[in-house]
């Protein structure tokens, strides 16, 4: 596996990771995340996954044939539902990874990476937030991948209320 600085151009592969995942988390029926519907007609969750690949960087993984098969998108500034801190910090705004290659080590890579990343800019916290809902089986990936629990939140949407988690690392 490599890991690579995307961009605008990887945008379309991300899309199709996401609508891979929500299909896997639909099949499992886990729809709290995602919802059902393939991230791809979302219109704007596209948009959302455009300004990610234009705006923040983006780190993909790619097999030893070139094939995107995870994808990371981390910022300087965390997403606005996010808790504030004092510090500054690298936030994962999205992390990905494909599921036919579940338990490999992508996802795992790509936060390895982000630490490299916050390293290398002289960042000493990177927080990610994710679902929290359910079985919290997310908050307990993370927690695995060495992040600590701090804040829980809620975001307002149709349908109610979609409970999220937010982790750290401290460098």
């Amino acid at each position: 596996m490599k890991i690579r600085t995307g961009g605008p151009e990887d945008a379309a592969d991300i899309i199709a990771l996401l609508d891979s995942a929500i299909a896997w988390l639909t099949s499992l029926g886990r729809t709290g995340q995602w919802g059902e519907r393939p991230w791809s007609v979302r219109p704007a969750a596209v948009q959302r996954i455009h300004e990610y690949t234009r705006d923040h960087l983006v780190r993909i993984a790619e097999d030893a044939g070139g094939r995107t098969i995870g994808a990371c998108v981390l910022s300087e500034t965390p997403a606005g539902y996010a808790t504030p801190v004092d510090e500054r910090e690298l936030y994962v705004r999205n992390l990905v990874t494909e599921r036919a290659r579940s338990g490999s080590g992508i996802g795992a890579a790509l936060i390895a990476d982000a630490l490299s990343e916050a390293r290398r800019r002289g960042i000493r916290l990177l927080r990610v937030d994710c679902y929290a809902g359910g079985d919290r089986r997310l908050v307990g990936q993370y927690r695995a991948l060495g992040f600590t629990e701090t804040d829980a939140f809620e975001v307002e949407q149709p349908g109610g209320p979609w409970p999220g988690q937010i982790l750290e690392i401290r460098l």
